[in-house]
């Protein structure tokens, strides 16, 4: 099964998820979706997602000096990104419900 598009649905919720353990800049999210699992993830998705979580007020952002190279723009989980992580769990959860129950009764058919 190609798992691109259930990827493109669920991008959120995983970097919402990776940035409630621990802040990351760019790259460091792409590594620990993949270290996760999330093996597809392009580095382009990830960026793409982070800047526009943050314009969306999810997501607050600062900049540390790097000796290896340019600054990184670190993002953390704000309160407004919280209840959207909340939220969107719950909604998986539902949703991973109904699916394993249609494909339970797939399989028992």
């Amino acid at each position: 099964m190609d798992t691109t598009q259930l990827l493109k649905g669920v991008l959120d919720l995983a970097v919402l998820a990776v940035v409630e353990a621990e802040d990351g800049y760019g790259y460091d999210v792409v590594r620990r979706l993949r270290s996760a699992g999330i093996d597809e993830v392009g580095d382009a998705s990830v960026y793409g997602t982070l800047r526009r979580l943050y314009a969306a007020g999810a997501l607050t952002s600062y900049v540390v000096p790097s000796d290896e190279g340019p600054h990184r723009k670190y993002y953390g989980i704000n309160p407004q990104g919280r209840a959207m992580l909340d939220t969107q769990r719950k909604d998986w959860t539902s949703f991973a419900e109904v699916m394993d129950r249609l494909l339970t009764m797939e399989a028992a058919a």
